[in-house]
């Protein structure tokens, strides 16, 4: 296995240094934001988590390899490419096996976290049930993989344009704790609260890698969403992004998107059709989530 892991100088060197590391995934590089905010935003998110006391590993599949910590000409090979393939679990084998240049999706960044033994993944938000799932099936990898691989997610919820409250079902239903920060609500990522509650409330750090720890040791398999609001200063509207999302799954399912390529199409038009806002927000929330997932690492390496 390892002969397919490449580390990064700097995550060789944490690795060495016992250092704590948080993984980043890659799609939200390539499918996630417009260039050139989408390298930018990278980099800052890895400055973060810097500046928080952990070293950043970003995640993508170049070359045959699982490269675990990106250069700055890799980053941008990510940001600019049309041929980048979004790498779930069922896709890994194929995109590393070809050598194709491929972005981990949460699922697959689990996956790749966990060979390379790193605790915590940051994310913008995690996948989910689709709505309309009882009839298409559209059920994100993502939830399966927190069912079974121990990696502990920090996220700004799930995507608002999903089936939030199936979503919840589906996990509790697979034995997936949902840990809130800093306040009770589920959070919708544009927005702070979903309507939903989460599990467990642990607002610090040093109370998420005691209770992460504990699951563990007790061998009880898979992850654990923690899930952390948009700051309020960046946070939009219910009211305006839920019609917004309704518009944009409309044009979705007259224009016949379908499968991995709906996520990727809603959040470029909900970006049309704020005038940008949901990019800011976008941008607010994942850096806000690479703090608190800098701080849990380093917790957790303490514990």
């Amino acid at each position: 296995m390892q002969s397919f892991l490449q580390f990064s100088p700097e995550v060789q060197a944490a690795r060495a240094a016992g250092k704590p590391i948080v993984a980043l995934e890659s799609t939200i590089i390539s499918h996630g934001m417009p260039y050139p905010q989408n390298v930018q935003t990278a980099r800052e998110v890895e400055q973060v988590i810097r500046d928080a006391g952990a070293v950043p590993a970003t995640i993508a599949i170049i070359d045959g390899r699982i490269c675990i910590g990106l250069a700055d000409e890799q980053l941008e090979l990510l940001g600019q490419s049309k041929d980048a393939i979004k790498v779930s679990r069922r896709d890994l084998a194929y995109v590393l096996s070809q050598k194709k240049l491929g972005a981990t999706t949460v699922a697959a960044t689990m996956i790749c976290a966990k060979l390379a033994g790193i605790e915590v993944f940051v994310t913008g938000g995690i996948g989910g049930v689709h709505r309309g799932a009882e009839t298409s099936f559209d059920i994100s990898a993502d939830l399966q993989e927190l069912a079974q691989t121990g990696v502990a997610v920090v996220c700004a919820g799930v995507k608002s344009i999903l089936d939030i409250g199936l979503t919840l079902e589906y996990l509790e239903t697979h034995g997936v704790p949902v840990v809130s920060v800093g306040q009770a609500a589920f959070p919708a990522f544009f927005t702070r609260d979903s309507g939903f509650k989460a599990d467990f409330q642990l607002d610090t750090p040093e109370e998420q890698a005691r209770f992460i720890r504990t699951k563990w040791q007790l061998g009880l398999e898979g992850g654990v969403v923690v899930s952390n609001p948009v700051p309020e200063a960046s946070a939009m509207q219910s009211e305006e992004i839920d019609a917004i999302i309704a518009q944009a799954l409309g044009e979705a399912d007259a224009q016949g998107v379908k499968g991995k390529l709906v996520t990727p199409f809603l959040l470029a038009r909900i970006k049309e059709l704020t005038g940008g806002r949901s990019l800011v927000t976008n941008i607010a929330l994942v850096k806000h989530n690479a703090l608190v997932g800098a701080r849990l690492a380093v917790a957790l390496n303490a514990e």
